[in-house]
Order: structure tokens, then C-alpha cells, then sequence
């Protein structure tokens, strides 16, 4: 009898047993079974969305991050802040970030901010953009990979990397030495058991305390290490997808006669060489990178491991020998970042240009030093309207307040840069020179450094005649009201100077103003453009549309009327300013005038 209530007792916690087991199987496949629904799903989406921004928060610090892989390369030209702040570029950027890592938008903010001057690599990154269109399962099956690499939250890759260096020279020597002390203690136990014991147990509590000192110093760096184990897995994943080589779908402009490699050769040849310096940092990462290390999750594995570790310090030792390695080898994975980012890239360019409803064209560059260009639009404004410029000489417009001026420089510009980084433009034709590109348009004035307006001013267009000197390419810049925080006729005579000086044979400037007076001086250097607008009904109209010659209306007074100014001061400043026009002088305001 008792004999059968043990077997039935056996029986019951074998079943308990067997039951928990289900149910830890059956929540494991149910985990696996929604990872995998969801992928699909992401999948799906990928197709059926491609031109369709990903909806994304940005937060401040998260977007300070994007820039570090920019100032890690910055060498040679590169749109400065000031250019940068003063077209909007941080707004622009998120309505083309189409990736899905942090390789990705990184390597898309530095295109962004290094314009391109060399052709060849032009072509490359056209091949890819259009490959990528053309074949819509290998763009799903990389963006899936891009999508699992992911972003690295507030933080760059390049800051946790540059983290590690805060960790110093570090040496496994007092590690070995643990070891040595404790197998010398187990050692003794066959020499003299009582003592021995005395002896293993003294080492083991201090290779304890000696753990967790240092434990503590590294947890923090670890997760330098996890971005860079899912770059190496992209990086194989990514290998492991076939690259394209052209066929006959593709357009004429990509085709040729001669037996040509493949259209990501070069990034994969990259990645491979870069891996394979990096083969021995994974071998035995699990001891430093398992997810219940030191937990207490209750694993038996783990715990058996845990043991390992506090007296081993078997992770203590792989962790510096994956420091060692990650320090060796960052020129490699730079380059791993540099071929990932730059495939997404030009992923995201291609969705971006899906995205155009209003259309774009691919530009075409001249030795020539030229702007021209049909149906230019900004990529901000929702229902743009299209201008179009043909100028291989500067160009000066004028025209009143809110009429359009601002908006075309920041139109010509905003695709001046696109035209030499991510080779696409929001114009039905773009033709022009490969320019340095830089711009003095919103400045404002600096209140902790104490810089009024007009010493920003200064110094940011002193830098535009400063590269003009200097530069061993065009120049391409753009001057929204020249020195507009000093008095008419010295503001004048120094804006024509300094026009004058934007105005040479290696410079092309676009240049608003309101000094009509600027018209005259500088006709013979400068092409007149203006916008206008039409005042009916007591109401404002502006066509938005750039017409040739100098502005010949002046409504600025009249405006003021339109919003309900009182009309003693609408007259007596119409008879101020028709005065003016006759003498050239200004009348003084005498009391009764002021009454």
C-alpha cells in the first residue's frame, strides 16, 4: 500500500512536472509564434509602404546623437552650423530618414552635411539607389536586417566607443594570478586537507571581493560591446543575402557592355575584411555578454556558471581580451558603420524619392559655374509654388516682406546641397556646378556672449569672403539682407563692397535685399529678380512666382493700412516718403506733425 502511494505521489510530481514543462514549451512557442507573426506583418508593411516615413519621435538628445558618426569625418569642405541652421536642415533630414538603425541615419546626416565633388561616386551611389528600387524583395530583406541592428537610444555607436577609452590600459595579469592562487589552494588540500582548506577558502573569498570591485567597473561598457556583436550579425546576415549585379530591366544608364561587378562589391568586399578582423571577438563573448549573468535569475546553468565567473574570473578575463580587440580593430568597425550606413542610405533615398509626389529628377553637373533649374519647390511646403532660374552670374532680389524671397534662397539652396549628396532634387531639371555651398540668412543675436546682430553678422559673412578666397572649387552662397542690423547709408555702401567682392569669377551669390539702391550700383555685376504682389480690396495677394528686373512696387506703407493703422499715420508717412523720392532728404518731424 504505501508502496503504491509513493508510485502514485511519484506519478503526480512527474506529471506536475511534465505540465509545467508544457506550459513553459507552449509559451515559448506562443513567443515564437508572435515574434514571427510580427515580422511578417513588418514585413508586409515594407512592401506595401515604401514612401511612407516611418513614424518617428525625435528627442533632443537622441538627435544631437545622429550627428556623431558626421563629426567623427568631417574632414574637408562641409555645410558649417550656421548654413545648416539657417536652411532647416534638421527638420529637412527627418522628412528624408527612412532608416531603420543607427548606421543608417548617421551615415544619411553625414551625406546630408558633406556635399559630394566627385562624380565617380555620384554614379555609385545611383546604381545603388536605383537598384534598390528595381528589386523590391533584396530592399525588404536588407531593411529587415537594418530594422534588427536597430539604434543605439540617446547614444551614438561612437560615443560608447569612445566610453571604453575612460577605461585605460587594462591587464588580465591579477586575473591569472587568482587563478593560480586558487588551483594552488585546491592543490594543497592533497598535502594537507585542514590547511589547504583554510587556504582555498581565503583565496576564494578574496577572488570574491576582487570580482565584484571590478564587475562593477565594466557592467556599464558592456553594452559598448552589444552594438558592436549586431553590427557583426548584420554584417553576416547581410553577406548572406546575394548582391545585385545589373540585368536587363535596369535603365540605360546603368547598363554596359563590358562584364561588370557587382553593384555592392565594394561595400561587401569592406565588411568582409572588416569582419574577419573582428573572427575572435565573439568566441567565448557568452561568459561577459549573457543576458543572466549574475542575475540570480535561478538557471541552473547560469548559477553553475556564476560559481565559474566569481572565482575564475573567466569573464573578467574575456572582457578584456574583447576590449583589447575592440580597441585594435575600431578603423574596422568604422568601416563595418560606413558600409552598413551607407546601403541604408541609399534605401531610404529612394523611398524619400517614392515619396515625391510633386516629382524630382536626378541633376546634371557642368564645369561651368551655373545654377539652372525648372520647377524648383522646397521639400517643407506642402503646396509649393515652382520657380525656375537659369544664372551663370549672381543674382540680386528684391521685392517686400513675406512676398517669396527668403523661400527661394532657401529653395535654390536646400537643392543645391540635395543635388550633391543624396543626387536628387526637387525640380523637374537641375543643372549645375559642383560648388561649395554656404549661406548667412538667419542669424540672431547672442545674448551669453554678449554679440549684438551685427557682430554676427560680420563674422558670418566674413567667412563666406573667406572661402571664396580659399576655395579650390566654386562657391555657391546665399545672403538674405546684407548687414541689416546697421544704419541705411553705411549698411549701403558696405553690403555693395561686399557683393561686389561675392561676385567673382570662382563665386556665384544669391542675394536678398530691400535696398533698391543695390539694384543700381550693382547691375553690371548682378542679375535683378524680384517678387511682387497685388493689393485688392484692401487685401494682399503674393503669386510666389520670381520675375526678372528690380522690384517696382512699394506697398510697405499701404500694408499698413490693410491692418487697421490709424490714417493720420498712413498719410503723413505717404508724404514722408514721396518727399524723399524728390529732394533726397529727410525732413525733420516737427511738433506739430508729432501732435
Amino acid at each position: 500500500m504505501q508502496e503504491r502511494f509513493g508510485y502514485r505521489q511519484n506519478m503526480e510530481y512527474i506529471i506536475f512536472a511534465a505540465a509545467m514543462a508544457g506550459l513553459i514549451i507552449l509559451f515559448m512557442l506562443k513567443g515564437f509564434y508572435d515574434f514571427k507573426k510580427s515580422e511578417k506583418k513588418f514585413e508586409k508593411n515594407l512592401y506595401e509602404t515604401y514612401g511612407t516615413l516611418p513614424q518617428r519621435e525625435y528627442k533632443p538628445e537622441q538627435f544631437e546623437s545622429i550627428s556623431h558618426y558626421f563629426l567623427k569625418h568631417k574632414e574637408g569642405f562641409f555645410i558649417d552650423d550656421i548654413t545648416w541652421n539657417d536652411l532647416n536642415m534638421d527638420e529637412i533630414f527627418q522628412k528624408i530618414n527612412y532608416t531603420y538603425s543607427s548606421a543608417g541615419e548617421e551615415y544619411l546626416y553625414y551625406i546630408l552635411r558633406k556635399p559630394c565633388m566627385d562624380e565617380a561616386e555620384f554614379a555609385h551611389r545611383e546604381e545603388m539607389i536605383e537598384y534598390f528600387r528595381v528589386h523590391p524583395d533584396k530592399r525588404v530583406a536588407y531593411q529587415l536586417i537594418f530594422s534588427r541592428l536597430g539604434r543605439t537610444g540617446k547614444f551614438s555607436i561612437y560615443d560608447y566607443l569612445d566610453y571604453l577609452d575612460k577605461l585605460g590600459e587594462r591587464s588580465n595579469l591579477q586575473d591569472y594570478l587568482s587563478i593560480c592562487l586558487l588551483m594552488g589552494s585546491i592543490g594543497s588540500m592533497f598535502i594537507n586537507m585542514p590547511l589547504g582548506l583554510v587556504a582555498f577558502v581565503l583565496v576564494l573569498v578574496f577572488n570574491n571581493v576582487n570580482y565584484f570591485k571590478v564587475k562593477e567597473e565594466i557592467d556599464p561598457y558592456i553594452t559598448s560591446f552589444a552594438y558592436v556583436f549586431r553590427i557583426l550579425e548584420a554584417v553576416k546576415k547581410i553577406q548572406s543575402v546575394p548582391s545585385g549585379r545589373r540585368h536587363s530591366d535596369r535603365p540605360d544608364f546603368l547598363k554596359s557592355d563590358s562584364c561588370e561587378p557587382d553593384v555592392l562589391a565594394g561595400e561587401f568586399e569592406i565588411m568582409k575584411s572588416c569582419s574577419a578582423a573582428m573572427g575572435g571577438f565573439k568566441r567565448g563573448s557568452f561568459l561577459v555578454m549573457s543576458g543572466g549573468r549574475m542575475s540570480g535569475s535561478g538557471n541552473p546553468l547560469e548559477m553553475l556558471l556564476d560559481f565559474i565567473r566569481m572565482g575564475f574570473h573567466v569573464d573578467l578575463i574575456k572582457f578584456n581580451q574583447m576590449l583589447a580587440q575592440v580597441r585594435r580593430n575600431i578603423s574596422e568597425i568604422d568601416g563595418m558603420i560606413t558600409a552598413l550606413g551607407q546601403i541604408e542610405a541609399m534605401i531610404a533615398i529612394g523611398a524619400y524619392r517614392q515619396s515625391l509626389s510633386e516629382g524630382y529628377c536626378v541633376p546634371e553637373f557642368t564645369l561651368k559655374a551655373e545654377i539652372c533649374g525648372e520647377d524648383f519647390y522646397h521639400p517643407l511646403i506642402e503646396r509649393p509654388v515652382k520657380n525656375d532660374i537659369y544664372t551663370d552670374k549672381s543674382v540680386l532680389i528684391t521685392g517686400s516682406n513675406a512676398s517669396g524671397k527668403s523661400t527661394f534662397l532657401k529653395t535654390v539652396a536646400v537643392n543645391s546641397i540635395f543635388a550633391q549628396t543624396i543626387h536628387t532634387c526637387l525640380a523637374k531639371s537641375y543643372r549645375g556646378a559642383l560648388f561649395y555651398i554656404i549661406s548667412s540668412m538667419s542669424l540672431k543675436d547672442d545674448i551669453q556672449s554678449g554679440e549684438s546682430y551685427y557682430m554676427a553678422e560680420v563674422k558670418a559673412l566674413k567667412r563666406i569672403l573667406d572661402l571664396s578666397v580659399s576655395a579650390d572649387a566654386p562657391v555657391l552662397c546665399f545672403v538674405d539682407e546684407v548687414l541689416r542690423g546697421t544704419n541705411t547709408v553705411e549698411r549701403i555702401a558696405a553690403s555693395a563692397q561686399i557683393l561686389k567682392s561675392l561676385s567673382k569669377e570662382n563665386c556665384l551669390c544669391f542675394a536678398a535685399t530691400h535696398d533698391i539702391e543695390l539694384t543700381h550700383l550693382l547691375e553690371d555685376i548682378y542679375y535683378n529678380y524680384h517678387f511682387s504682389e497685388e493689393i485688392e480690396e484692401d487685401d494682399i495677394f503674393f503669386s510666389y512666382k520670381i520675375m526678372k528686373g528690380r522690384a517696382g512696387t512699394r506697398n510697405a506703407i499701404r500694408l499698413l493700412s490693410i491692418m487697421g493703422y490709424e490714417s493720420g499715420i498712413i498719410h503723413e508717412a505717404e508724404h514722408m516718403a514721396e518727399d524723399f523720392l524728390k529732394s533726397g532728404v529727410w525732413r525733420r518731424l516737427d511738433c506739430e506733425m508729432a501732435q
